[in-house]
């Protein structure tokens, strides 16, 4: 089974990192972001998926990805 995108997301007051599709967090919560991209950046090195960072309001303010890039990509 392919592994899911990691997010790390504001909630609740903490920094949290989970898997896209699912509605819990994994690892505990973070009191500063760059905490949380840091752990979310390893688990998505770990597992080679895209690690989605967002903004405390939701906006998505950066992506990087660790595996399976397509390599055929116009433009």
């Amino acid at each position: 089974m392919a592994q899911r995108d990691i997010e790390t997301y504001y909630e609740n007051g903490q920094w949290k990192n989970k898997r896209e599709g699912t509605d819990r967090a994994f690892g505990a919560g973070y009191s500063t972001k760059e905490d949380a991209v840091a752990a979310g950046r390893e688990a998505a090195r770990a597992d080679k998926v895209e690690h989605i960072i967002k903004n405390q309001d939701g906006v998505i303010s950066g992506k990087n990805s660790y595996g399976n890039d397509p390599r055929n990509v116009p433009g």
